[in-house]
């Protein structure tokens, strides 16, 4: 796999933020009522969504750094809610993570992720996450997602009371 692979196309026409709502939800990676977990609090754009975090001590691994589990988490996340700015839901078929270099806990980390490619229900995808402090790129992946049929969507969207619509220069 090369950095060629993982690179975010710009951003274009169309390709604004979306709002989004979720009733509460137990997810480790973003839900809130999950005290235990990570609370990602995701945004989407374009066809992708980003959060940042300071990674907690509670989720290190080796001294003073994050468990590369919790980087493949936040990974997976941002590139399975990419999948909401196609109107869709979606399982994790296929995830690999590429860790570039140590991902210090109390500092803020940076995750974006990207639709690459879909193909009926399959959906291709990548993430970046990275240092906010210093650029440096933490870790890079893929992932292949399979979106839920539509009435297995409506019924998941209904069930967690996800709303998606795009921003305007109107919107409050």
């Amino acid at each position: 796999m090369t950095s060629e692979v993982l690179r975010r196309p710009p951003a274009g026409p169309g390709s604004g933020a979306v709002n989004f709502e979720i009733a509460p939800h137990n997810c480790f990676a973003c839900g809130e009522l999950n005290e235990h977990g990570l609370q990602l609090r995701l945004h989407l754009a374009g066809r992708g969504s980003w959060t940042e975090i300071v990674v907690p001590e509670r989720f290190e691994g080796w001294q003073g750094i994050a468990h590369g589990g919790i980087l493949a988490t936040i990974a997976d996340e941002v590139m399975a809610w990419s999948l909401f700015t196609d109107e869709r839901v979606g399982l994790t078929a296929r995830l690999a993570v590429d860790f570039r270099r140590p991902a210090p806990v109390g500092r803020t980390i940076r995750a974006d992720g990207w639709i690459q490619d879909q193909r009926r229900l399959r959906y291709d995808t990548a993430a970046r996450i990275v240092d906010v402090e210093c650029g440096d790129v933490l870790a890079e992946a893929t992932g292949v997602y399979v979106a839920a049929p539509p009435r297995r969507a409506r019924e998941l969207r209904d069930r967690y009371g996800i709303r998606t619509r795009a921003l305007t220069e109107d919107t409050p």
